[in-house]
């Protein structure tokens, strides 16, 4: 038996009284992924992305585990949600224009303790200005630098479009805004290097193509790490008890981490290991994530018909965004209908040992996404179910 078919075996026992739909989570994938990731972060603490995550149970598990610290939240309203939940320290990774929900943090002191909000334009704290129901309370901010790398002079642009913030005078000059504007604190610097981190450096089948991803990489690092330098210098001149420097992701967490301006790493994909971190020379995690689809049809021989699992992720449309049908192996989409939002057949001689009422394993193409699909996740220890967890939709919450 291989290794996936013992993990098939495990997991279809774990769920024999369970009917599918059904999301588990591996712990001990989970907790070797955890493992993985502190290794390679070399003594600097991790923070981890929530949005990757989207369970609370689960953030509370890895955050006590050494080498953890912190979260990176992805709306206002759910880092207000996390704090009041008891969460100390978040991080909001992205600007916010949630009225109601600045309003909440500059009235509440535990909040304006906890939560640390982002901003690239003096618009934004405009924004928390206009919507404050009281003076006195300081909002902690923190500045995000652009990582993209700019060839040509700026013509070519690999990276994401996120903060319009790339020299250190930009950046002084907003801390200076900052500094001087009264109910605002610069607490930190974040710099997320998505193009590094999320994009895999070995895509099967196109060596070529993989080597350019390797040496644009290795060109990025370079380029990253000389101006991340020169701008928290920048900064900490004018702020010189500044509390964190920000950077890296699953995907660059040991070459972040060995830059000595970054004091803490950022990850959470890492946690869950979705099908998008398998194509990675630097490193390589267990699939801890998993959801089940139950097959409801054979129409012939070599198909099967499972209900649902058009689950497809963010970003820029492609196969590469579709779930991975992962156990049994052997098994494949029809390229005619893709996989379907009421119905998906798979092709593949392993249809053929599949019964009716039978659990098809997939892999999400990211991470936390999975949770909006469900309201529970099964938590697998060997072959049982420990615990069921609500993820945020179970609890009521969709921040987007």
């Amino acid at each position: 038996m291989t290794p996936r078919a013992a993990d098939r075996a495990r997991y279809d026992r774990a769920t024999a009284h369970l009917d599918a739909p059904v999301a588990i989570v591996d712990l001990e994938a989970f907790d070797a992924n955890a493992d993985d990731l502190v290794r390679r972060a070399a003594g600097k603490p991790i923070r981890v992305a929530s949005k990757s995550v989207r369970c609370r149970a689960l953030l509370e598990r890895v955050l006590a585990r050494p080498g953890f610290a912190g979260l990176m939240s992805f709306t206002l309203a759910e880092s207000v949600w996390l704090a009041r939940a008891g969460f100390e320290d978040v991080l909001l990774a992205y600007p916010s224009a949630d009225r109601a929900s600045f309003a909440e943090l500059t009235s509440d002191p535990k909040l304006a303790g906890a939560i640390t909000v982002m901003v690239d334009d003096p618009a934004q704290l405009d924004l928390v200005d206009r919507a404050r129901e009281r003076d006195g309370l300081e909002v902690r901010v923190c500045l995000e630098l652009d990582t993209s790398l700019q060839l040509l002079g700026g013509r070519v642009r690999v990276g994401a479009r996120r903060s319009p913030l790339r020299s250190p005078a930009q950046l002084a000059e907003l801390a200076r805004s900052v500094a001087r504007r009264p109910g605002f604190r610069l607490v930190g610097l974040m710099a997320y290097e998505g193009h590094v981190a999320g994009v895999g450096d070995a895509v099967a089948g196109s060596p070529l193509r993989s080597r350019a991803i390797r040496l644009m990489q290795a060109a990025a690092r370079r380029e990253l790490a000389a101006r991340r330098a020169e701008v928290v210098r920048a900064v900490r001149a004018v702020v010189p008890d500044l509390e964190f420097v920000n950077g890296g992701g699953t995907g660059s967490v040991q070459h972040t981490a060995a830059e000595a301006a970054v004091t803490e790493i950022a990850a959470g994909s890492g946690l869950y290991v979705p099908r998008l971190f398998d194509n990675y020379t630097s490193f390589s995690g267990r699939p801890a994530a998993l959801f089940a689809q139950p097959v409801v049809r054979r129409p012939g021989v070599g198909v099967v018909t499972v209900l649902g699992g058009g689950y497809p992720a963010s970003g820029a449309p492609g196969v590469d965004r579709l779930p991975v049908p992962y156990l049994p192996e052997g098994l494949r989409y029809d390229p005619q209908e893709g996989a379907g939002e009421v119905q998906t057949p798979l092709l593949g001689s392993a249809a053929d040992d599949l019964l009716i009422g039978d659990k098809v394993w997939f892999r999400h193409a990211k991470a936390g996404e999975l949770c909006e699909r469900f309201e529970e996740l099964q938590l697998v220890e060997g072959d049982r179910v420990t615990a069921t967890v609500p993820t945020y939709r179970g609890e009521g919450r969709t921040f987007l």
